[in-house]
C-alpha cells in the first residue's frame, strides 16, 4: 500500500476551526507593546485606555438610568465595561468574551424597559463602549481572529435583534456593523504597520552587523595582502642570498655549499606556497595601493602623512620619544597603518580640531597615540565610516599588542596603541600546536 503524503480534505476542514478555536477561547497573556521612542511615552497608550475605561463604565451607567433601570445592578455592568477596556490590554481576547458577555447583560436589563424610538439589543452609546476593546484584539491577534471576533459579534447581535427585539423599539444593527467594520480595519492597519516597522528594524541590526563583518574581513584580507609582500621579500632575500653564499668563500666544502642549496630550495617552496595561498588576495589593477610593485610603508614616512593631513585643514603636531630605530616590517607596517587611520578619523569626524600625534620608542615597545580636540564645526556626513577601529584593533592584535580608543573629557577623541618591538616577544605555540598544526 501506498503511504498517504496528504491528509484527506476532510482532516483540513477539521483542523481549521480547531485552530481558529484556539485563538478564540485563550486566556493568552498578550500585552499591549510599548512605545520605544521616544522613551517617556512607553506607557502612554496605557494610560489613555486607562483614561477610556472611565467614560465606558459612566455611559453604560447613564444609558441603564434612561431606561429606567437603576440599583447594584447598573453599578455592577459599569464595571464589568470598564474592566473589559482594562482588561484588553492585556488579555485582548478574554476582554473581548467580557465586553460581550458585559453587552448581553445590559440588553437583557434593558429589554423590558425600551420604549418606541430606542435601540435594542445595544443602547445607543454601547457599541462605542465595545469598540475599544475590539481596536485592542485588532491590534494583536491575526486578521482571521479579528474577522471571527466581528463576525461573532454581529451574528449574536443580529439573531438577538430578530428574535428577541422588543415592540416598538429599533435596531441600529447596520451602523454596528459600519462601526465595527471600521474599528476591525484601523486595527488591522495599524497592526501591520507595526509588524512592518519591527521587521524593518530587525533587517537595518542585520544589515549593520553584516556591514561590520565584511568591513573586518576587507581589513583582514587587506592585511593579509600586506603581509604577503613583507614576508615575500625577506623570502626572495634569504634565497638570493642563500645562492650567493658559496661564492664570497674560497674553496667552500660540499657541505656548506649543500646546505646552502638546501636553504634556498626551502626559500623558494616557501615562497611558491605563500604565492599560491596568498597570491589570490592581490589586486590584478595596476594602480592599487596593494599591488606588488609598490612597497609598503613605514614610519619614516610619517611626515608626509602628516603633510597630507594639514593640508586638508587639520592642526597636526608630531612628538617622537626615545630612540628612534628601525622596527620589524610588521611592526612598522602596523603603526603606520593605525596613525594614517586615527589622522583620517579626526579629519572625518572632527573638522577644525587640533591632533597631536605621539610616538614612544621603549626598550620592548612602541607606544603610539593620536589625540584630537573637539570639532570647531559640524562634521559632514560620511557614508560607510564607522569600522576603522576594528581595523586597528586587529593589526594591533596581530601582534600580540593592544588598542584603546575613546572620547576625552573634553570633547575629543584618543587612540592608543602599544605594540611589542621583537616578534620573539609574542608568545610562542605550544609544541602539542604545533604538532597538532602538522
Amino acid at each position: 500500500m501506498k503511504q498517504q503524503t496528504e491528509p484527506p480534505a476532510a482532516e483540513v476542514r477539521i483542523r481549521l476551526p480547531r485552530g481558529l478555536a484556539r485563538e478564540l477561547f485563550t486566556l493568552r497573556w498578550d500585552p499591549l507593546p510599548k512605545m520605544s521612542r521616544p522613551r517617556w511615552l512607553a506607557w502612554l497608550p496605557h494610560v489613555v485606555l486607562c483614561y477610556v475605561a472611565i467614560p465606558c463604565g459612566v455611559l453604560t451607567g447613564m444609558q441603564l438610568n434612561d431606561h429606567k433601570v437603576y440599583g447594584s445592578a447598573v453599578v455592577v455592568l459599569s464595571l464589568l465595561t470598564s474592566a473589559s477596556v482594562v482588561l484588553s490590554m492585556f488579555r485582548p481576547v478574554a476582554a473581548w468574551w467580557l465586553g460581550l458577555v458585559t453587552a448581553g447583560l445590559v440588553a437583557w436589563a434593558i429589554h423590558d424597559h425600551v420604549g418606541p424610538g430606542q435601540s435594542w439589543p445595544w443602547t445607543a452609546a454601547g457599541p462605542f463602549t465595545l469598540a475599544p476593546v475590539l481596536l485592542m484584539v485588532a491590534l494583536r491577534v491575526p486578521p482571521r481572529v479579528t474577522a471571527s471576533v466581528i463576525g461573532i459579534t454581529l451574528t449574536l447581535n443580529g439573531l438577538a435583534d430578530i428574535v428577541l427585539r422588543p415592540p416598538h423599539s429599533q435596531t441600529i444593527i447596520g451602523g454596528v456593523a459600519l462601526l465595527f467594520g471600521f474599528v476591525g480595519l484601523l486595527g488591522y492597519a495599524l497592526r501591520a504597520t507595526r509588524l512592518a516597522h519591527g521587521k524593518l528594524a530587525r533587517q537595518e541590526t542585520l544589515t549593520e552587523e553584516e556591514r561590520a563583518r565584511r568591513a573586518l574581513l576587507e581589513e583582514r584580507s587587506r592585511i593579509a595582502r600586506e603581509l604577503h609582500d613583507v614576508v615575500a621579500h625577506h623570502m626572495s632575500v634569504i634565497s638570493i642570498q642563500a645562492q650567493v653564499a658559496p661564492h664570497l668563500v674560497e674553496n667552500p666544502s660540499e657541505e656548506l655549499k649543500e646546505n646552502l642549496a638546501g636553504i634556498r630550495e626551502n626559500a623558494l617552496e616557501a615562497l611558491t606556497e605563500l604565492r599560491r595561498v596568498l597570491g589570490v588576495l592581490r589586486s590584478e589593477r595596476p594602480d592599487d595601493p596593494a599591488n606588488p610593485h609598490h612597497p609598503q610603508p613605514t614610519l619614516g614616512e610619517l611626515d608626509g602623512l602628516v603633510d597630507n593631513v594639514r593640508g586638508a585643514g587639520l592642526d597636526v603636531t608630531t612628538e617622537i620619544a626615545g630612540i628612534r630605530r628601525p622596527l620589524t616590517p610588521g611592526v612598522e607596517l602596523t603603526a603606520y597603518r593605525i596613525v594614517q587611520e586615527a589622522l583620517s578619523n579626526a579629519l572625518r569626524h572632527a573638522p577644525g580640531s587640533r591632533v597631536e600625534v605621539g610616538i614612544a620608542y621603549g626598550p620592548r615597545d612602541l607606544h603610539l597615540c593620536v589625540a584630537n580636540s573637539a570639532p570647531t564645526r559640524p562634521a559632514p556626513p560620511s557614508p560607510g565610516a564607522g569600522h576603522g577601529l576594528l581595523g586597528m584593533r586587529e593589526r594591533a592584535g596581530m601582534l600580540g599588542g593592544e588598542l584603546a580608543a575613546g572620547p576625552r573629557p573634553d570633547g575629543g577623541y584618543e587612540v592608543s596603541a602599544v605594540l611589542p618591538m621583537d616578534p620573539q616577544d609574542l608568545p610562542a605555540v605550544p609544541d602539542s600546536e604545533t604538532k597538532r598544526a602538522s
